[in-house]
């Protein structure tokens, strides 16, 4: 069995490629960053260390790296007989990456089974994205006199969860990451042949779980850092050990918890057993994980569908006012990391506009929002300082 993984960085190495790499995948990794292809292709091997509870080093070999950029051609070719593509990229990478697996699904033989593609984004339906782009540029010319893509090629969404911190210098391709982790993924398209992967949790509605994931643990975790690096401190570890921040993120996802159960039904003692395990992950100490970087790209953080504005329009919609989370929001704004595009973009927007459009630019909101007015409040008090 062949994998085509886009994304070498350190989730595609430590999470996906660790999975599919169990699962029996000879995988081929494609970046286009130049210096870690390399290093990868002149690998036999890499660690995976998980820290923790029961910490383990995983070894992954068997595997082959291609430059995306320079060997697009040999990257169509592997997709062209690979079982499954996933990728790790981010979602807004998504559409570079989507004609070049157009043009392996062009060149597949009509006696292979459809290819399984499932894209691993921290974000909602991200394979549904990358499904509109192949769509995008199989039909601009990829795809012509291939048949339709529907019978050659099989989409399902994931939702997917593992906190890999950025890495110590000279670490090489080694990776460490949490021991945790959770691959959720929408058996349905696949029509019973689902593919293999001891690793991933195959559920027949995934919508619940990526709801449940995003509104716990990426909501907790950008709030630890908000709520941190307000108080100036350094580690998403030292900010949980701050029993001010801890109560401010606690606060959050009973707010979170509270949606969650109304909307989907989760009973409460179960939501409230995986929020005390995602606060206990927050808290490891061999994560070195900084506020910086879990707080980086606050405008993506603040919009709609994501994991502020998302649960707290939600709740304001049903009535409630969603004090711990308009709080977040409140220390989201005030990220001024200089080193952060999106940090200093959500400064300029803050400061050029009058709150009214800085709340419809950053969150979407239509100003008849119940929720618009108390994020208004919040620019203005911003914009006060």
């Amino acid at each position: 069995m062949k994998a085509v993984h886009f994304g070498a960085g350190n989730i595609g190495r430590g999470f996906v490629g660790l999975l599919l790499h169990e699962a029996g995948y000879e995988v081929v990794f494609a970046d286009v960053a130049d210096a870690l292809i390399s290093q990868l292709a002149a690998a036999d091997s890499y660690e995976v260390h998980e820290v923790g509870e029961n910490p383990a080093v995983k070894t992954v070999s068997g595997f082959r790296a291609l430059n995306s950029g320079t060997e697009e051609a040999a990257v169509v070719a592997e997709i062209a007989t690979a079982d499954v593509v996933t990728t790790a990229v981010g979602p807004h990478i998504l559409k570079f990456v989507a004609p070049v697996i157009a043009r392996g699904l062009a060149g597949r033989s009509p006696s292979l089974p459809p290819l399984q593609i499932m894209a691993c984004e921290n974000a909602i339906n991200a394979t549904d994205l990358l499904h509109l782009e192949i769509r995008g540029a199989w039909d601009a010319g990829a795809g012509e006199g291939a048949g339709k893509l529907d019978a050659v090629a099989v989409f399902a969404n994931t939702a997917v969860d593992r906190i890999v911190p950025n890495q110590a210098p000279g670490q090489g391709l080694d990776v460490t990451v949490e021991t945790f982790y959770e691959w959720v993924i929408d058996r349905t398209p696949f029509d019973g042949k689902a593919p293999v992967i001891p690793g991933a949790t195959f559920v027949d509605e995934l919508g619940p779980y990526i709801e449940r994931k995003l509104f716990t643990v990426n909501t907790g975790h950008a709030s630890a850092a908000y709520f941190g690096y307000a108080a100036g401190l350094e580690k998403i570890s030292d900010a949980m050990a701050d029993s001010g921040v801890a109560a401010k993120v606690r606060a959050v996802l009973e707010e979170t918890k509270q949606l969650l159960v109304a909307k989907h039904g989760f009973v409460e003692a179960e939501q409230e057993a995986y929020v005390q395990k995602i606060l206990s992950r927050f808290t490891n100490p061999h994560l070195a994980d900084t506020v910086n970087r879990v707080g980086r790209a606050p405008l993506r953080k603040l919009g709609r569908h994501e994991r502020f504005i998302g649960p707290a329009a939600e709740l304001a919609e049903r009535g409630v006012t969603p004090v711990a989370l308009l709080e977040a929001m409140a220390a989201a704004l005030r990220f001024d990391d200089g080193a952060d595009d999106e940090a200093v973009e959500l400064a300029r927007m803050l400061a050029e506009m009058d709150s009214a459009e800085a709340v419809e630019r950053i969150t979407e909101l239509p100003p008849a929002h119940p929720l618009f007015a108390q994020v208004q409040k919040l620019i203005e008090d911003r914009k006060a300082e």
